[in-house]
């Protein structure tokens, strides 16, 4: 199926969108193609019930002509207007045959295939609509309207489109970025995760880049405009998407050159078998039902079902294990890869953040005078004391910087309070809640002051309130313990408790279960290890891509880094498969040869633009489905070599003996049912657990 995604109009005024993204979808009726084949089908359902009743002829005959005229008549006309620039459509010719089939009285058939025809025609309209729609629906992300700072500091509120390289605008809290732009004034954290699939808000201060569409969560920003609206990121990821679904188009037109050439011989061959025996003597009667004999048992019915039942078989499979395959060429095209790229975020991982370090400074049993030391850099608890006033143990701790975090909307706040509840900790309430952009929150929880955030932002302001935490050397451990954390990729978390360090939390996104599986299994399948393509940074990719099992690993990426590093492979030979999940993995889903969606939190582009979607979010089913489609490939070549044995043989019997009409269409149908009961072998849910077996094996 060829797509062509058109850009979008512009709509100056649309209004704000500063909150949730609308979703454009075309109406199913709004699409002619649809409307003419709901016509022919409604009309063909009224004709053959009348039909079969034994109904006059004068009733049910006009209802299949309207049904003929109303499917058949757009691409009748594409291919007379095909004919004029010396192009034989295939849509032509399968009009020119129902109206073959009408002639010889077969007027049901020809009807049934004008319907079959025009259904085609419609879901393919459909779901290039719906892909456009996707990719129009991305330009929402950015708001309509910004607010432009003029010279003399009043404010005004103007469509993005108006705004201008060097403009000041003005973000506030909970409002989308209208342009990209550096930040000049103010701190805010900004999630960009539609942009470089972060997990997290990216803390901005001044001389920090921000990209249209992201939001701000906190704290007023002043951004001076870089770059034009049409040359924003979210700009440049719909025209990459438009460009990489183009890019598909020559497979397109090798098979729009196969088709022309079979139609140019299938026309030349039945004009020979009819006219050269006529012409040495034969009756007409009999040269023609020797050429209507030629064009059934010629007919590649057996080959074409010798191609689909496989492949749907084999979709409908996936589908009842959680993989939505979008068509029957993208399950023959999965089989195909011998790469893999994996997104990191939401892909590998579950795309949540979660606290999975929790480390007092002070456990029960320390000493007080002793709390740690440094050996080799790494901190380590000696000396045993009983609990001095200010020590916490790990349920104190987490009980404590949840209730502070707990009225606040920050996703690390949210990760720590959900880590409380999964141990069933009672949280207080909080109170005086205060909350620093950058920095972290404050809050008395308890009759005791508690300070969450940032390790290097509240050491600095921290006053030692205990005796015991005087000293450099805690600051030096807390600092060290902070550091350990971040080099192994976790974000640290400082909990000070009345103005004395208490203990840091490490938090991080998790790799799904069965990923690293996952990861051997399609080094196993493709010959080849998978690449990991994420724009979270170095530290945390490499140590999620460790525990994964991956080895190239290529982090801090834009979505145009993202397909560049796919064309690279491509380049080399490779067939690539894409899996993502967010707005910024389109572009490298729609440029690969096979891009996959994780279901559950994709995007609406992503799950658009991708040829499979993994419903379930499990990861297994990726090699799974690889496996699905290559044992489908195999019983494809299988009915082709039985097609191609049956097309041969009643052909020679046609041409060189006489071969009796009935048994002709015996001959044709019974090969055409054979390859098609084949192929339904892959319904079997036996199918789909030896594809897993062979995914993980």
């Amino acid at each position: 199926m060829t797509v062509t995604l058109t850009p979008p109009a512009a709509d100056s005024a649309a209004p704000a969108r500063a909150g949730a993204v609308p979703r454009r979808r075309t109406r199913l009726l709004a699409l002619p193609e649809v409307r003419w084949a709901g016509a022919a089908t409604a009309l063909f359902l009224l004709a053959l019930p009348l039909q079969l009743a034994g109904a006059p002829a004068w009733i049910w005959v006009p209802l299949y002509a309207l049904s003929y005229a109303t499917g058949g008549w757009e691409p009748g006309w594409e291919g007379l207007k095909a004919l004029k620039d010396r192009t034989l459509d295939v849509d032509l010719l399968m009009v020119v045959a129902a109206l073959g089939a009408a002639s010889i009285g077969q007027v049901m058939d020809g009807a049934l295939l004008i319907v079959i025809f025009a259904t085609s025609g419609a879901l393919e309209a459909f779901a290039t609509a719906r892909t456009a729609d996707s990719v129009r629906g991305l330009l929402d992300l950015a708001p309509a309207t910004a607010t432009r700072i003029t010279a003399d500091g009043t404010e005004q509120s103007v469509p993005v489109a108006e705004l201008a390289v060097g403009d000041t605008v003005l973000v506030r809290p909970g409002e989308r970025v209208g342009a990209d732009g550096r930040v000049l004034d103010g701190a805010g954290e900004v999630d960009q995760a539609s942009i470089t699939g972060e997990p997290l808000p990216a803390a901005k201060g001044p001389g920090d880049e921000v990209f249209a569409g992201t939001l701000n969560g906190t704290g007023a920003l002043r951004v001076r405009v870089e770059r034009d609206a049409s040359d924003s990121v979210i700009a440049r990821i719909v025209r990459m998407v438009e460009e990489a679904s183009q890019t598909k188009a020559p497979t397109q037109l090798f098979i729009e050159k196969v088709e022309q050439r079979y139609s140019l011989g299938m026309v030349a061959a039945t004009l020979a078998v009819f006219g050269v025996p006529l012409a040495f003597g034969e009756a007409f009667s009999e040269a023609l039902l020797r050429a209507m004999t030629f064009m059934i048992v010629a007919s590649p019915c057996a080959v074409v079902l010798a191609t689909m039942p496989p492949l749907l078989s084999a979709v409908a499979n996936a589908g009842r294990h959680g993989v939505l395959v979008k068509s029957a060429l993208v399950m023959e095209r999965l089989g195909q890869i011998d790469a893999v790229a994996l997104d990191k975020t939401g892909t590998l991982t579950e795309g949540t953040p979660r606290v999975v370090d929790v480390r007092p400074l002070r456990e029960r049993g320390l000493d007080e005078d002793e709390l740690l030391t440094l050996t080799e850099g790494t901190p380590r608890v000696v000396g045993v004391r009983p609990l001095s006033e200010c020590g916490l143990d790990e349920n104190e701790l987490l009980t404590l910087a949840a209730s502070a975090e707990h009225p606040s909307e920050h996703p690390l706040a949210r990760a720590v309070v959900d880590a409380a509840r999964e141990r069933g900790l009672d949280l207080p309430a909080a109170e005086d809640f205060t909350s620093a952009p950058g920095i972290g929150v404050r809050a008395v929880v308890r009759g005791r002051t508690v300070e969450v955030g940032a390790p290097a932002r509240l050491l600095a302001e921290a006053e030692a309130e205990c005796a015991a935490d005087s000293d450099s050397d805690s600051d030096g451990a807390v600092a060290a313990l902070a550091r350990e954390l971040e080099e192994s990729g976790r974000t640290a978390v400082l909990v000070v408790v009345d103005g004395t360090p208490a203990g840091v939390l490490g938090i991080a996104d998790r790799l799904r279960p069965g990923a690293a599986a996952t990861v051997a299994a399609l080094t196993v399948l493709t010959g080849t290890a998978p690449i990991l393509l994420t724009g979270d940074n170095p530290r945390a990719a490499a140590r999620l891509a460790a525990e994964a099992g991956v080895e190239d690993v290529r982090a801090g990426l834009l979505p145009q880094d993202k397909v560049g590093a796919v064309r690279e492979l491509e380049g080399a030979g490779r067939r690539v498969m894409v899996v993502g999940d967010g707005v910024n993995d389109a572009p490298a889903l729609a440029a690969a040869h096979i891009g996959v969606a994780m279901g559950r939190a994709g995007s609406d582009l992503a799950l658009e633009t991708a040829d499979a979607v993994i419903v379930r979010d499990e990861l297994a089913a990726v090699p799974a489905t690889v496996a699905l489609s290559r044992r489908a490939r195999e019983l494809v070549v299988q009915n082709l070599v039985i097609a191609g044995v049956f097309i041969a043989g009643l052909v020679i019997w046609d041409l060189v003996g006489t071969l009796p009409l009935p048994l002709g269409v015996a001959g044709h149908e019974g090969s055409t049912v054979l390859v098609g009961l084949n192929g339904l072998r892959l319904l079997r849910d036996a199918a789909w657990d030896r594809a897993a077996a062979e995914g993980t094996g």
